[in-house]
């Protein structure tokens, strides 16, 4: 947003953002911070319940935009949103379409061991992430990236790649290009549930996952029947192999077995407490030869 609103050859009318929300321990209505950030700004926020409420179509109409672009919205779009502008709705999508269509597409490519991923604008359709495409950037994804991390980095490059797909539509010297119908994956929000680690995985699939949701929704698992947050793991080469889920806590480090070779837990958060050392957390809990993590 402060990419558009820092350039010189595209006016802000508007932002929309959700509506805003009870936060605190007081439970005041809270903006989001786009929203916030156009307050400082002086530009009208629009926020609808939902996109096709009539209050907010004919706001927008009279607005009249030449292009609405979005990134991570977050709803679906109906024909009649969809319909307003005369260049339409383009949107930052953090994947190489059609790869990883859908709310999640960081955290898919690192959990697939994708080597490079990126970011792509298109332009809407009520299809999901099915438009056609302006332009991409691609990002290698490092070897020790969390799905925050990289998100990080392919959101200032996408800031710049939505900058100049506007550009290019509005002086016509760009056009979206359909999407190839091979390749196309999906890539669905990440519950909490889903966040659990399976320790009867492969070692590299175990790290793969906990930097997948780090930092939302967070790794976790269970110890003694109650919740464990997990922080970033460390693959052990150097040891013997332990049963999956077979806890063994060293002088200086905690393992947990794979269906692999063991990995080494690096931080945790038991249920009520602060997050602390792995090595730290063991010694208070005393943990017995042969105990588990599930």
């Amino acid at each position: 947003m402060l990419t558009l609103l820092d350039s010189e050859r595209h006016e802000v009318v508007a932002v929309v953002t959700r509506p805003d929300a009870r936060a605190g321990r007081g439970r005041k209505l809270v903006r989001s911070p786009v929203g916030e950030i156009a307050d400082e700004r002086g530009i009208e926020v629009l926020t609808p319940a939902k996109a096709g409420d009539p209050e907010f179509l004919a706001r927008l109409r009279e607005l009249a935009p030449d292009a609405c672009p979005t990134v991570a919205y977050g709803a679906l779009l109906p024909r009649a949103a969809l319909d307003i502008p005369a260049h339409g709705w383009i949107n930052l999508h953090f994947s190489l379409l059609p790869a990883w269509r859908g709310a999640a597409p960081v955290q898919a490519a690192i959990k697939a061991g994708d080597e490079i991923t990126g970011a792509s604008t298109f332009q809407i359709v009520p299809e999901l992430d099915a438009g056609p495409v302006y332009g991409v950037v691609t990002e290698p994804v490092r070897a020790d990236d969390t799905a925050g991390s990289l998100l990080g980095r392919l959101a200032e490059a996408g800031a710049v790649l939505l900058r100049s797909t506007l550009d290019g539509v509005e002086d016509g010297t760009l056009c979206a290009v359909p999407q190839q119908p091979d390749g196309t994956s999906y890539a669905p929000k990440v519950t909490v549930a889903q966040a659990k680690v399976a320790f009867g995985t492969p070692a590299v699939a175990v790290d793969r996952h906990v930097r997948s949701v780090t930092p939302e929704p967070g790794a976790w698992a269970e110890f003694r029947g109650e919740r464990l947050k997990l922080g970033l793991v460390r693959i052990a080469a150097d040891t013997d192999r332990l049963a999956p889920g077979e806890l063994r806590a060293e002088r200086h480090r905690v393992l947990v077995g794979t269906a692999t070779d063991p990995v080494e837990l690096t931080e945790v958060q038991a249920q009520g407490k602060k997050r602390v050392a792995a090595e730290d957390w063991a010694r208070g809990m005393r943990i017995d030869d042969r105990e588990r993590i599930s």
